[in-house]
């Protein structure tokens, strides 16, 4: 059964009534129902085209979070071949909120890291809903540094309401590890690609965001909090983060016109939730693409350009 957002209200009650009528179908006059299924189906295509042609930074914010859109696994999955992920930090344990290791993109080695939310209530207790542990972001180190002994490009996937705030996390230096996560990024010899394929929060997200490219799906949102995080700050009322969404501009329209990323991957009608592959072939496309740009570049070269782009950010404001 499809899950529905509640400003989806119109087009899941003619969803309904298209398969009432499918139903009656069965029993009944198939040719006058299937053109009444047609004009139902065409009336309800056309509601959602409007109502994701003025979605508001809330709406997107819902979302980038629906429980069916595509996660990591869904893309290695689609777009990586040999995938062979790699554990633990080498010196406390090993973090499931954040997967990774080499593979083939295309033919080409490289080496993916990304959040991993969970599809079910099992797995999303296992990878702690995406949420890292210092431990997570020790191992993204590592796994940079081999991406950088071994030349591979680094495909980052971000998909994280942001890193885990635990004591037990804090007692560990999460500060720390996301800090230096983030300077291995930037010292990357590699080229690096970041996608933002639903939720890009916080120090979370840019502990492995930090790339020469990033790139975010045109319904997901990147911000320093959560909009209920900033609404709980600023107003002291989580219930005003609708406000603090409108206001923080998190969505990627927003984030391309202030410059903090650099390309937008349209997904299909709807959201990516509604036709998975068809948003994670654009968004393969739109890393083949951003990685074709480094062919031939020196490390120095590429480290330059990394740091030129961040160091630009908000000059231009």
């Amino acid at each position: 059964m499809k899950s529905y957002l509640d400003f989806e209200k119109p087009v899941a009650e003619l969803q309904a009534k298209i398969a009432e009528l499918r139903t009656l179908g069965e029993n009944g006059d198939a040719v006058a129902i299937d053109e009444e299924v047609g004009r139902l189906e065409a009336k309800s295509r056309q509601a959602l085209q409007e109502l994701y042609a003025k979605l508001t930074p809330w709406q997107k914010t819902l979302v980038a979070r629906h429980p069916s859109r595509p996660h990591f696994s869904d893309y290695v999955a689609a777009l990586i071949q040999d995938f062979t992920p790699l554990a633990g930090d080498r010196g406390f344990g090993e973090d499931q909120a954040i997967v990774g290791g080499p593979g083939l993109f295309r033919g080409r080695p490289v080496m993916v890291i990304g959040h991993e939310k969970g599809a079910d209530t099992e797995s999303r207790l296992r990878h702690n809903f995406g949420m890292a542990r210092p431990e997570g972001y020790r191992k993204a180190i590592r796994l940079m540094g081999m991406a950088g002994r071994f030349s591979l490009p680094v495909i980052a996937l971000v998909d994280t309401a942001g890193a885990f705030p635990g004591i037990e996390a804090e007692e560990r230096g999460q500060a720390e590890a996301i800090a230096r996560s983030t300077e291995a990024c930037i010292n990357l010899p590699t080229p690096n690609v970041a996608v933002v394929i639903g939720e890009g929060g916080s120090g979370g997200a840019i502990a492995i965001a930090t790339a020469n490219t990033v790139l975010m799906l045109e319904h997901a949102i990147y911000s320093v909090i959560s909009p209920e995080g900033a609404a709980s700050i600023l107003w002291r009322d989580a219930a005003k983060a609708q406000d603090a969404a409108t206001n923080m501009k998190i969505t990627s329209a927003d984030l391309m016109r202030l410059g903090v990323i650099d390309g937008i991957v349209p997904e299909p009608l709807g959201g990516a939730h509604r036709a998975p592959d068809r948003a994670i072939e654009a968004a393969g496309e739109a890393i083949a693409n951003a990685l074709r740009r480094y062919d031939g570049l020196s490390p120095g070269q590429i480290r330059e350009e990394r740091r030129r782009k961040f160091l630009a950010i908000g000059r231009s404001l």
